[in-house]
């Protein structure tokens, strides 16, 4: 597994407050189409772009708050929606006749650990655009107060991702965090104590990043790289090497067949790894004996227990029962962890209390790797090429695999192959007038939050289909 990247506890993580700032806003607009051409993103077709402007108007003019949800499929996905809303949305209010005040934008919600990550000046960029950064996992009062606040009070609209994270497929949608439903009610109270009389409207995103070409090329040669990084199987050591080395058959339907059987080798060889990876390691839960070779028909089972391994490792470690969905458990580890990493009792310890803490901190990012290993894998469903094996489909398996093969080795920052350029296609959705449902979450909250939920579901699927 990786070696740990934390080699000493850190100070407490503290909050970074929005801090709005307009000349960040036009340096970052002014660099938008040369990161988004560095991602290979070269065409955007936008549905819908001429009601969001209509409806950004009635925000402007103190009609209504607007709650946009947007599907997270990429880690791209906020340079798209700075096309859609810094772009495309005045582009089409232009064209409609509107008239919209500068700056057209939105504030949104990010996962604290981005500038973790990414580096402090990630951190102070996304806070000048009007970021809220929120740690997944817990209660965080502080970034949810002032999310609220602003959703109600401040100058611009909400942006906020369902998925709650990255889920890498592009007409795959993860289950929905009940989070945003809770603050559009949460907004409907806040304007009503104050007398307001807007109207709460969640407006839902599709965003999806399809290939612009049809040559297979660029996955076949994907394919064959990961087969060289993980060797030949150990069941069958020639049927790899065999299928990556020999010429593809001309026949259409031929090649797919063993495009298809390569790829169902390449995840049986990754998933035998790493079965044998935690039947050796500590406090993981051992696979029943004469199990340890499934066969392939058993795959998603071999996965959901692989799954189960992992995060078993790292709630042993930090003491944690394992109850709820695989993502609500990865973000109670994660919390566990930063709770050992990041501290502010460090000035008060003595020098051995400190080597102690340091030695602690090490041990919770390791532990944490098993969580993010699981995190890799928390969308494979073992059908999604077979339903449908298109390029994009293809290539957005195999970059789940690509991704994590690099964690393994300790090489993230290794750029993959490049499997583009994209085209984007960004569908507004019908919006929901959460008004209608106000009346309902006063008498039953938890109810009146599932239904919005699901409602928002079933448009995004929609705007995806």
């Amino acid at each position: 597994m990786p070696r740990a990247g934390i080699l000493a506890a850190q100070p407490a993580l503290r909050f970074i407050p929005p801090q709005y700032s307009r000349w960040v806003h036009r340096l970052c607009r002014a660099a938008l189409p040369m990161l988004l051409r560095s991602r290979g993103l070269v065409h955007f077709e936008t549905s819908g772009s001429e009601s969001l402007a209509a409806l950004f108007a009635e925000a402007q003019s103190g009609r209504c708050r607007l709650l946009i949800a947007f599907r997270h499929p990429s880690t791209t996905d906020p340079l798209v929606m700075a096309q859609l809303l810094w772009r495309e949305v005045p582009r089409a209010a232009r064209a409609a006749g509107l008239s919209l005040k500068a700056p057209v934008h939105s504030q949104f919600l990010y996962d604290r650990g981005i500038p973790l990550w990414a580096g402090e000046s990630a951190g102070w960029i996304l806070s000048k655009l009007g970021g809220i950064p929120i740690q997944r996992g817990k209660l965080d009062r502080l970034a949810l107060k002032t999310a609220r606040d602003l959703f109600a009070h401040g100058p611009f609209p909400l942006a906020i991702a369902p998925e709650g994270a990255t889920n890498n497929h592009g007409e795959l949608l993860s289950p929905l965090e009940p989070g945003l439903a809770q603050m559009a009610f949460w907004c409907c109270e806040d304007l009503a104590a104050a007398g307001r009389h807007e109207r709460v409207l969640i407006v839902p995103i599709g965003l999806q990043y399809l290939s612009t070409s049809d040559d297979w090329g660029p996955i076949d040669r994907l394919l064959g790289c990961m087969e060289d990084l993980l060797g030949p199987s150990t069941t069958s050591p020639m049927a790899t090497s065999n299928m990556a080395s020999s010429p593809l058959p001309a026949d259409p339907d031929q090649a797919q067949q063993q495009r298809y059987e390569r790829l169902i080798a390449l995840s049986e060889r990754l998933l035998s790894l790493l079965e044998g990876f935690y039947q050796r390691i500590d406090g993981a839960p051992r696979t029943p004996a004469g199990e340890e070779c499934a066969p392939a028909a058993d795959f998603l089972e071999r996965l959901s227990r692989l799954r189960e391994q992992a995060l078993a490792v790292a709630e042993a470690h930090f003491q944690l029962s394992p109850r709820g969905t695989v993502s609500e458990r990865c973000r109670r580890i994660e919390q566990a962890g930063w709770a050992c990493i990041y501290r502010d009792d460090l000035d008060d310890l003595s020098e051995v209390q400190r080597c102690l803490v340091d030695w602690s901190a090490r041990e919770a990012d390791i532990r944490m790797g098993h969580m993010r290993l699981v995190e890799h894998f928390a969308t494979v469903s073992g059908s999604y090429v077979v339903e449908k094996p298109s390029i994009d489909r293809y290539g957005e398996v195999l970059m789940i695999l690509w991704r994590a093969i690099a964690w393994i080795r300790g090489r993230e920052e290794e750029r993959p192959p490049a499997l583009g350029p994209w085209r984007v296609r960004m569908v507004v959705a019908e919006p929901i007038d959460v008004g209608e449902s106000s009346t309902a979450y006063r008498s039953d909250r938890r109810g009146a939050v599932e239904r919005l939920t699901a409602e928002l579901r079933q448009r995004l699927e929609a705007a995806i289909g």
